[in-house]
């Protein structure tokens, strides 16, 4: 009965997933705003129906109340980011809350299957990050002076990812991280967001050559550390990201494809200096011929990913506790292994959906100083996603990042729901900036009617002849005679009156 039960639930939650993916891209060609409403509502709907699906199959396998309350916990906790985002600030842009608290879910429910007291720990942060970011909207639109502090970010960033050279531990070849009163930090996730604004700060203020080639030697020293600390991954992420802030505020592409150049002959030079990125250029080209050695991890991914098909085993029936760390960088594998190739697409789908609405923010603001925001914040998590799926699939070597909102990792989730809450707060200015013009414009357009109307009643009122007493309607002409006054010169010109209408 419970293989019956996980069998049907895994058709359920692809058919719900795809039909929320499908709203995901249909409502960003929508312009009607109830048909908008509809296909919000239809997406949470389904949502809320994975959701419930997965823990049913969970709470059927384990018969452990505790996941039921767990379950009761995880809704509440979206009815708090729906209260935050479709209440307090009824403007924010719905699509975007509806994915963060998606990707939230399905890394819940893949959490809870693999590690309950992970799960546990990943919602118990998602909370305090959710609380934290509840404030982050306002603060952006309100704090104008945020764009002052550039080389208060650029120290905070170069300082940060300094101790961690210092004094962080190991894991993988790479110091990512170290632990403050038992608490893990990762420190390169923070900074990202910082960096952002440092290059931002700094390219609102100037593009000319010198300010260039000063923010060029800057995030050079970001990447250089990162470097140091043999964390290739994040490394990338600030590179990429600066070379495309650059290129959209300078609009020069000899700086897009000069960065790229660069960029090349780092990662060439990176593979011949580091043994551990040997090693991963090793697995990717062929990870069954070292499958005891730097191959498995990828090995194991893709033995996960073929085993499950496009199907999935469901829930249970997999064996994704066997993918060296299932549960962070290789949680993509584990849930196409267990929910289906087709569901792992969806993910990937809405992943993509999340950057479109990040550099469509960053289109329609005005203001250069948070267009390169909102670019700087869609390009780390575009980045990001890519790199991560991109190094399970076996698509380019990997590099140990997470996935964002669905692998496991305090650091990883804080930051993105940080990241996302400002992205809100970009486009609430931004709906804040329209309203305000569509006010203007309408003004205008009043005073302008306005203006017309006394116009033409000040030609009316000097126009429109005087009729004394004993006279006819026709200047001119005296009560009982036919004959004008003044002659035909001084009637009043019919003419005229059409020419005043």
């Amino acid at each position: 009965m419970i293989h019956l039960i996980t069998e049907l639930s895994k058709y359920v939650m692809i058919i719900l997933f795809a039909i929320y993916t499908w709203y995901s891209y249909v409502v960003l060609v929508i312009k009607n705003e109830e048909r908008q409403k509809r296909m919000y509502k239809a997406q949470t709907t389904c949502m809320f129906l994975i959701h419930l699906d997965a823990f049913m199959v969970l709470f059927a396998v384990t018969k452990d109340f505790k996941i039921l309350i767990f379950y009761g916990a995880q809704v509440l906790f979206v009815l708090f980011l729906f209260l935050i985002y479709r209440i307090i600030y009824k403007r924010a842009a719905r699509l975007v809350v509806n994915h963060m608290c998606m990707l939230l879910l399905v890394g819940f429910i893949i959490l809870t299957r693999l590690n309950f007291e992970n799960a546990i720990r990943q919602f118990e942060i998602a909370v305090v990050a959710a609380v934290v970011s509840a404030f982050v909207p306002i603060l952006v639109r309100k704090l104008k002076f945020l764009r002052k502090f550039t080389w208060f970010y650029c120290a905070v960033g170069v300082v940060a990812l300094g101790i961690v050279l210092v004094l962080g531990k190991m894991s993988g070849g790479a110091h990512l991280s170290f632990t403050v009163a038992g608490i893990t930090l990762q420190p390169s996730e923070f900074v990202k967001i910082i960096f952002v604004f440092f290059v931002a700060c700094m390219l609102y203020e100037a593009t000319d050559f010198r300010q260039v080639c000063i923010t060029t030697v800057a995030a050079a020293v970001h990447v250089g550390i990162l470097v140091l600390s043999t964390d290739l991954g994040a490394a990338l992420i600030f590179f990429l990201t600066y070379v495309v802030m650059l290129y959209v505020a300078t609009r020069k592409p000899v700086y897009f494809f000069g960065g790229l150049g660069v960029g090349c002959l780092a990662a060439l030079a990176g593979s011949k200096l580091f043994s551990h990125v040997r090693v991963r250029i090793e697995a990717w080209k062929d990870p069954f011929a070292s499958i005891h050695g730097g191959g498995w991890q990828v090995a194991q991914a893709l033995f996960a990913i073929g085993t499950g098909g496009w199907f999935g085993m469901g829930l249970y029936q997999g064996m994704p506790d066997k993918i060296p760390l299932g549960s962070s960088d290789f949680v993509f594998a584990s849930i196409s292994e267990e929910l289906g190739g087709a569901f792992a697409v969806c993910i990937v789908l809405v992943c993509f959906s999340c950057f479109l609405m990040f550099l469509n923010i960053a289109m329609q603001i005005r203001d250069q100083f948070y267009k390169l925001i909102a670019l700087g914040l869609g390009c780390v998590y575009g980045v990001q996603v890519f790199l991560n799926v991109g190094g399970v699939i076996k698509f380019i070597p990997s590099t140990g990042l997470t996935l964002p909102l669905v692998s496991y990792g305090g650091s990883s989730i804080l930051c993105t729901i940080i990241m996302f809450a400002i992205i809100q707060g970009l486009y609430i200015m931004r709906q804040d900036e329209e309203g305000e013009s569509n006010e203007q414009k309408s003004r205008g357009r009043k005073q302008k009617r306005d203006y017309s109307k006394k116009k033409v009643n000040g030609v009316r009122s000097q126009q429109k002849p005087k009729i004394k007493s004993g006279q006819t309607g026709y200047r001119g002409h005296e009560s009982g005679s036919g004959r004008p006054r003044g002659g035909a010169s001084s009637r009043f010109d019919e003419d005229e009156i059409e020419e005043i209408w």
